[in-house]
């Protein structure tokens, strides 16, 4: 008849490569895991890439499109009196909340950047919502009450959405620097 306390001294080494199986499982679980990360963390980089690049050539065009041409254009066409007051109040709001962007903007680019890149980036998730919401609003009260106001000062006079329009084509339009001119 076998002992039985040597029938478990026996059996000991099988166990405990037995439960050595139990952490590899357990870390490989983890590890299969990683498939659904990482698109989600491909998607977080290319978003970051995105907004630095569009953020530098799009947006700050933009503001800068409004201030040199849009808002001079209709400050110049606006009647004297109330018009003129609710003009100058709203120029000033926007080019106001232009700087405010800008600078939450400043605030968050080296973050994404490093984000672009795959990097580490304490990135304050607060302030890109911010950004957002506060954008969101700029752009709603730019397109309910500003640029119907503009509409209808610039559209008073042919001549001056003429203008509007050829200076803003003239700002994006590339100089050709190897031209000939007779």
């Amino acid at each position: 008849m076998a002992n039985p306390s040597s029938s478990t001294a026996h059996s000991e080494p099988i166990q405990d490569f037995s439960h050595c199986h139990d952490g590899i499982v357990s870390k490989l679980e983890m590890l299969g895991e990683l498939p659904d990360l990482l698109a989600p963390a491909a998607r977080a980089r290319n978003i970051a890439e995105n907004a630095v690049a569009f953020f530098q050539v799009a947006i700050f065009e933009h503001h800068q499109d409004e201030e040199r041409e849009l808002f001079p254009a209709v400050l110049a066409s606006a009647e004297p009196g109330e018009e003129m007051a609710q003009v100058k109040a709203m120029v000033k709001r926007l080019t106001d909340e232009h700087r405010e962007l800008e600078g939450l903007w400043k605030q968050l680019e080296s973050g994404l950047k490093k984000l672009a890149k795959g990097q580490a980036s304490d990135i304050n998730v607060a302030e890109i919502q911010r950004l957002v919401t506060q954008y969101k609003a700029h752009a709603s009260y730019e397109e309910t009450e500003f640029l119907p106001l503009s509409q209808t000062i610039l559209g008073r006079n042919a001549n001056h959405m003429s203008a509007l329009g050829l200076s803003l084509h003239m700002r994006h339009t590339p100089v050709n620097v190897n031209a000939t001119y007779i």
